[in-house]
């Protein structure tokens, strides 16, 4: 028995990975319309829209007037915004207006990533070649955006001396003053005593 055959894929007309001068392959037959982030070029329907763009007379045009227009700059009519009455269209490269898009999400994910906790611990009889070494960890750690989580650790009797501990910590905080904030005075938790610095938002330059 034959096997049916799936139906052949219908293009919409003037698809097929057409190439324009240049090489540069049209948008009409690069991407289906469900996979493109907006309406390009023959999928606007609408019977006219405004038009703005670089070296574009803006207005109201007859939709194939303006893809007229786009094709004759050999760019693509994107629709950007489909609310608008009419919708607004731009003449642009897609390509380009994609790669754009995508870098500057990349850049603000990277801005908004999430805060890391370092710790720098610390005993009470450290002395000042360490301090210093630690120190300098966490300027780089602050400068990277992240909190420092400072401590002075007590083992055994070593707990009797919380007051060296606390000026530990506060002189390590004014030391890094110009990069962060101490968020809270230096407090006993269990056998350590902690404090947190915060990056500074405004970095001097």
């Amino acid at each position: 028995m034959a096997v049916p055959q799936k139906p052949a894929f219908n293009r919409p007309p003037g698809s097929g990975g057409n190439f324009r001068p240049g090489g540069r392959p049209n948008f009409r037959g690069r991407f289906p319309q469900k996979e493109a982030e907006h309406r390009i070029n023959h999928h606007i329907r609408v019977p006219q829209v405004r038009l703005v763009g670089d070296n574009v007379e803006g207005g109201i045009y007859p939709t194939q007037e303006a893809l007229k227009i786009a094709q004759a700059q050999e760019l693509d009519l994107v629709e950007i915004s489909p609310q608008g009455d009419p919708p607004v269209c731009k003449v642009i490269d897609y390509n380009k207006f994609l790669y754009d898009k995508k870098k500057k999400e990349k850049e603000i994910k990277a801005k908004s990533k999430a805060t890391e906790i370092k710790e720098i611990r610390f005993t009470p009889n450290t002395d000042d070649h360490d301090f210093d070494f630690k120190a300098k960890h966490a300027e780089g750690f602050l400068k990277d955006g992240n909190k420092v989580k400072a401590y002075v650790q007590f083992k055994g009797r070593a707990i009797q001396f919380q007051d060296r501990g606390q000026l530990l910590l506060l002189k390590f905080a004014e030391r890094l003053a110009e990069f962060g904030t101490l968020e809270n005075m230096p407090k006993l938790e269990g056998r350590r005593m902690l404090a947190m610095i915060a990056p500074k938002s405004a970095k001097k330059k």
